[in-house]
């Protein structure tokens, strides 16, 4: 437990040791050339995204946070948890010349993918993707929210990419009643320096292979691995547009941009770029 006046004194979670993971995740010719862990910040995202536009932070840069006080999700929505919970943490990818803007609609998905392989890998949890950047986990037989990633442009060719991941958040600390966490799904292990080591690697080893296609989804594997993990195709959803209103219908496809196609009742197929996606229950 956490003795008063002292948040960072929970033995059940030790902090990352930025002097243990340098070594095991920079080396010549990776893709991952700095690593940076800060005890608190309000966002890793506007952090890096901020220090690559002034020219303090160059590709490959791995920005941790223990505590991060004001992340954000898609939509504006903020993203927060105890400190040493969970992975939080953003990294600076160069996207140009290789890959066209129509193309960088597929990072967060691609980033979805190497998240879940990770924490399968390494946590033992069987995870699911929500389009577009949601991790779930089961808890109690329910589909919980326990991560999610973000995805920013920064200029200069680079990219911007935050991951958030619930790893052992209790039940009286979870932030709204659909979130969940590994140590809720039942995770064999919750110690961060594997997980975080196995996300970065995942990370590293898709991205290369994105890369080298030209950001081609089909070429590099990206698609089939996300259609094979979405929970999102082929069930019914209720689609919350950016602009208000809504969507229903069937979610049936990803398109090459990697926009999700709803198809009404009428029969009519509806590529959204941007939603916020429910999942509805089957009668």
């Amino acid at each position: 437990m956490t003795s008063p006046g002292s948040r960072w004194s929970d033995l059940d979670r030790p902090p990352l040791s930025a002097r243990a993971l340098r070594p095991a995740m920079i080396w010549p010719d990776g893709l991952w050339t700095q690593l940076e862990i800060v005890e608190s910040t309000g966002s890793t995202n506007a952090d890096l995204a901020e220090a690559a536009r002034a020219g303090r932070a160059s590709a490959g840069t791995v920005l941790v946070a223990e505590e991060q006080t004001s992340g954000r999700g898609r939509l504006g929505r903020g993203w927060s948890a105890p400190p040493r919970s969970g992975l939080f943490f953003s990294v600076l990818l160069k996207t140009e010349p290789e890959v066209t803007t129509e193309r960088l609609s597929w990072l967060p998905l691609l980033a979805g993918v190497a998240t879940a392989a990770a924490v399968a890998r390494a946590a033992g949890v069987d995870t699911a993707l929500k389009w577009p950047n949601d991790l779930l986990v089961t808890v109690e037989g329910e589909e919980r929210k326990c991560g999610g990633i973000l995805a920013e442009r920064t200029g200069h060719g680079t990219v911007v990419l935050g991951i958030g991941v619930n790893v052992s958040l209790r039940a009286d600390e979870l932030p709204v009643p659909h979130a969940g966490s590994l140590l809720l799904a039942g995770a064999v292990s919750t110690d961060r320096d594997p997980l975080l080591r196995a996300v970065l690697r995942s990370l590293a080893e898709w991205y290369t292979r994105w890369l080298a296609a030209c950001g081609d989804p089909a070429a590099s594997g990206v698609l089939d691995a996300y259609v094979a993990g979405c929970a999102t195709l082929d069930r019914p959803v209720r689609a919350e547009l950016p602009g208000g209103g809504e969507l229903r219908g069937t979610a049936t496809a990803l398109d090459g941009e990697g926009r999700l196609v709803v198809t009404a009742a009428d029969g009519t197929r509806h590529p959204l770029a941007a939603a916020d996606i429910v999942h509805l229950r089957t009668t």
